[in-house]
């Protein structure tokens, strides 16, 4: 029997990437679309085996709130999620095993395991920018990849919220060591570029991604919702790095 999915913003850039990419995945099958009209019912669960988001982050927690009450497992790959949202949204992972990433490129997952091991084996004289484009009509910056990879420096170099830098203007004075500066580029149809630089003295070091197609992240979204179904995994918050075997 194939894999029963419902998919949260069927009609949306990645919806209908997730549509396109089913065709071409043995054993899995959308069996059930909504989008922002239409009524998100505990009924619109029932012979579901899991569920797939990528709406709006003001329609998340309805739907995890929902797949909680009926114990079905939940890929959100919606970004632009406020800390309020995403703080109501984390307890009902207690009910339900949820895979949560703002990116589910394999490529990109891979790209982030090597991120932190630079940032941790090089010191803080090595000065750190990230780099990131997406296409115009992106509403969200910066973007939920470059969000992880904040993230992930901040906790290789612990590091705070005060150390982030959204841009550069004005008279500044020298370059604090402890800084990650960050820069959202958006123009065109760019699907999206991440770069993160490692700039020391005397060498530089940089790591990139680009997404050249959307299937990418769709055919990642459908690995992560086979694994939690096929692997029974418990309730729980998950990442892709669980999903792909990538934890130190």
């Amino acid at each position: 029997m194939p894999l029963r999915i419902l998919l949260n913003g069927a009609q949306g850039r990645m919806g209908r990437a997730i549509l396109a990419a089913t065709e071409e995945t043995p054993d899995v099958l959308v069996a059930r679309q909504l989008d922002a009209n239409d009524p998100l019912t505990d009924a619109a669960f029932d012979n579901i085996d899991v569920a797939i988001d990528f709406s709006s982050h003001d329609a998340t927690l309805a739907l995890v709130q929902a797949a909680a009450r009926r114990r079905v497992p939940l890929v959100i790959g919606t970004t632009g999620h406020s800390e309020s949202e995403r703080a109501a949204i984390l307890p009902f992972t207690a009910q339900t095993p949820v895979v949560w990433s703002g990116n589910y490129s394999l490529g990109v997952n891979l790209f982030n395991y090597l991120v932190k091991r630079a940032a941790t084996v090089l010191s803080s004289r090595y000065d750190v920018e990230i780099l990131e484009m997406h296409h115009r009509h992106k509403a969200d910056a910066p973007s939920g990849t470059a969000g992880k990879l904040i993230e992930i420096i901040k906790n290789a170099r612990a590091l705070s919220e005060d150390d982030i830098v959204h841009g550069r203007s004005g008279l500044l004075g020298p370059r604090p060591d402890k800084q990650i500066g960050v820069h959202s580029l958006r123009g065109g149809d760019v699907i999206g570029d991440h770069t993160v630089i490692f700039a020391g003295d005397g060498e530089r070091l940089e790591l990139t991604h680009r997404a050249s197609q959307r299937a990418i992240f769709a055919t990642g979204a459908l690995r992560a919702a086979q694994w939690l179904v096929r692997e029974n995994k418990p309730p729980g918050l998950y990442g892709m790095d669980d999903v792909l075997g990538l934890k130190d």
